[in-house]
């Protein structure tokens, strides 16, 4: 069974994580989710977080209890702006991205949280797509799309919380096939694009 890796931390858009998270699980991918504190932010008994909307989720585990180079076959990040800015600046977040990238492992990311491809510094030069609020920090960088989902080799990324179903399903087509997406759109009641 594949397995996934989402990262959250304070600030994250929670459609952006659940419905990555819940879509997958349908799509047979073995998810967790991994608390990437703030620069000096406390390690908490319950690794929950307060997102973007005042929702708040607990973490499976946080990111200190991780090997940093163990390998998931897909590794996501989503965005937010506050949670996409402190994933994106975490050193060790970026080292993750970085050896999951150059080992063809898929790496994922959607709104503000495609800013990480460029703090991590991988896929230069492909094509990439984001929330509007951080265009302007890729577009020099890489060939910049507004379609909905981009993929560009092993990096899959998506725009907002309103791409987040079709980005999700990307991402189960990309680890189990055309078909197992079809098997779970279907009941989801999700139409095609």
């Amino acid at each position: 069974m594949p397995r996934a890796l989402i990262f959250i931390a304070s600030g994250t858009e929670e459609m952006e994580f659940t419905i990555t998270y819940d879509v997958l699980v349908r799509g047979g991918v073995s998810c967790a989710s991994a608390l990437v504190k703030a620069p000096k932010q406390a390690r908490a008994d319950i690794p929950w977080v307060k997102c973007s909307r005042g929702v708040r989720i607990v973490a499976d585990k946080d990111l200190d209890d991780i090997e940093l180079t163990e390998l998931f076959d897909l590794v996501v990040v989503p965005g937010g702006a506050e949670g996409a800015k402190t994933i994106s600046q975490d050193g060790r977040v970026q080292r993750m991205l970085q050896n999951h990238y150059q080992q063809g492992k898929l790496v994922a990311m959607i709104c503000a949280g495609s800013v990480a491809a460029k703090t991590a510094k991988i896929g230069l030069g492909s094509a990439l797509t984001s929330h509007p609020s951080v265009k302007a920090d890729l577009e020099q960088d890489y060939k910049y799309s507004d379609d909905s989902v981009v993929r560009s080799e092993n990096l899959i990324t998506s725009r907002g919380p309103g791409t987040t179903f079709p980005f999700a399903l990307k991402l189960v087509e990309a680890l189990q096939g055309g078909e197992r997406r079809q098997e779970i759109q279907k009941p989801m009641i999700f139409q095609s694009e």
